[in-house]
């Protein structure tokens, strides 16, 4: 039991005159330091280049952490970013010997107290020309400053939305000294691409990469060369919220064009289902229109909808011009020859029409052995009815001549030879009648064979436009989701 005690008192102590010592260590270090700051910035001065030579070239060393992706405005051509912009250079008047210090390598102080190079964004799309974040920098015993500060830029950006939803970007980040030229301050870039490992991933973007290049530009004003770097921001746009709430409504709404030729011409729907349609795909083509940019470039999903719209709208016309095929009445031409052989003979049975009135749960045959019977029937009546009154008016004939014979011979004169030819006349008048009865039923029925004849021709030019207006739909679709893959 002794023994254990005395060993936790020694491991206690021990902890004490460690944390004594790191504690003086660190307070030595603190003097140290503020010792070393104030002989270093006795006599320095932020405002001149830090080279001991002013022909000598001071090099800038640039490093582009990207973070986040704030927004992309594609109407406006801006994107914004959360950026880490690391910069370093030698500053030959900002050296010591750590080992005149105690070992103190390096130290902390705000940015402002030394010089910096004028680094900007030349492609910066802000009205917000503040100074960057006054961070702190690190200078090292040899000259070395480190200055990291972070940023939010938005710089303008040239999107190309020819293929929206399915459209890929690319961004540029130019970086250069706006005042300093290739023989005073030069650019050089860390790294062949800019970072991309702290970033956090974008809903709506995927970064495809971040490759850096460096530019040495003459421009017009200066004959000094100006060397920039420039990071392509290589971006891919995640289309599945688009599909799903501006695409496959779209093409659900599309497929209900072609059913206004299923629609039945009596129901008095055809026209507006087709005009409805229209509108629906007019609001889905103004939301679009909202949030792309006023270009030439027409993005694909847009050229979807006036597609699409050409479609219905032609798909309409075709409608009402059926419609007055449908309601051509007696007073219509018959059906020509080249339309009865073609549409009624060849297309019917090709779509599967019936006649008017027919469906496919009643046999065509059936219909039309029960009409024959039917006419049978009624001409089979027709006959009789004729027959027997001929042979009453051959009796009538008969008895009149007997009559006159009788009248003749005997001189008969009475009642009953007036009663026979009234009875004569009744009978001839009653086959006129029934004559004239009979031609106009007759006009009639082929007047509603006519009629018919024309629906009938309204129904399978419906049927066919159908299957037109479906099949064009479908490779629409298939067309524009093939641009997904």
């Amino acid at each position: 039991m002794k023994r254990n005690s005395l060993s936790s008192c020694s491991i206690s102590l021990w902890l004490l005159f460690t944390a004594v010592m790191l504690q003086a260590v660190e307070s030595a270090k603190g003097k140290y330091a503020h010792m070393l700051f104030n002989e270093l910035f006795e006599d320095y001065s932020n405002a001149l280049r830090p080279v001991e030579d002013t022909d000598k070239v001071l090099n800038v060393t640039l490093q582009i952490t990207l973070s986040q992706i704030k927004d992309m405005d594609e109407r406006n051509q801006i994107l914004s970013t959360y950026l880490w912009i690391r910069q370093s250079w030698y500053d030959a008047y900002l050296k010591w010997d750590k080992d005149k210090y105690d070992g103190l390598d390096s130290i902390r102080i705000p940015s402002n107290l030394v010089w910096r190079p004028d680094i900007v964004l030349y492609n910066k799309a802000d009205d917000d020309f503040s100074e960057p974040v006054n961070t702190n920098v690190v200078l090292r015993y040899d000259g070395k400053i480190t200055w990291d500060a972070p940023a939010i830029t938005k710089s303008s950006c040239v999107v190309d939305v020819s293929y929206f939803p399915f459209d890929s970007q690319q961004c540029n980040l130019t970086f250069g000294s706006w005042t300093y030229n290739g023989n005073q301050v030069d650019i050089i870039n860390s790294l062949d691409s800019g970072d991309l490992s702290d970033f956090i991933e974008d809903v709506e973007w995927e970064i495809h990469g971040m490759p850096a290049v460096k530019n040495v530009i003459t421009y017009g004003c200066c004959s000094e060369p100006y060397p920039d770097v420039t990071f392509t921001l290589i971006l891919k746009r995640k289309s599945s919220f688009y599909i799903f709430n501006l695409l496959l409504p779209c093409i659900l709404i599309s497929f209900l064009a072609p059913l206004g030729f299923y629609l039945p011409a009596d129901s008095g729907e055809k026209v507006s289902l087709g005009v409805t349609v229209l509108l629906a795909l007019t609001v889905f083509q103004l939301m679009v229109a909202e949030i792309m940019p006023p270009s030439e470039n027409v993005p694909l999903i847009g050229k979807y909808y006036i597609a699409t719209m050409t479609m219905i709208t032609a798909s309409t016309a075709l409608t009402i011009i059926i419609m007055n095929l449908h309601h051509c009445g007696s007073e219509a031409k018959p059906v020509p020859q080249w339309a009865r052989v073609v549409i009624l003979d060849y297309m019917s049975k090709i779509f599967f029409v019936y006649d008017v009135g027919e469906n496919c749960t009643s046999p065509k045959r059936e219909k039309e052995e029960r009409k024959l019977e039917w006419d049978d029937g009624c001409q089979k009546r027709h006959k009789e009815v004729r027959s027997h009154l001929s042979n009453r008016n051959d009796d009538c004939d008969l008895k009149e001549k007997l009559n006159g014979n009788l009248n003749k011979s005997y001189g008969v004169h009475g009642e009953n030879v007036r009663e026979t030819v009234n009875c004569c006349s009744c009978y001839k008048m009653l086959i006129k009648n029934i004559e004239y009865i009979a031609n106009c039923v007759r006009d009639h029925k082929a007047n509603r064979a006519k009629g018919i004849e024309w629906k009938k021709v309204a129904k399978v030019m419906d049927r066919f436009f159908m299957w037109i207006f479906f099949i064009m739909v479908f490779f629409m679709s298939v067309l524009i989701i093939g641009k997904a893959a």
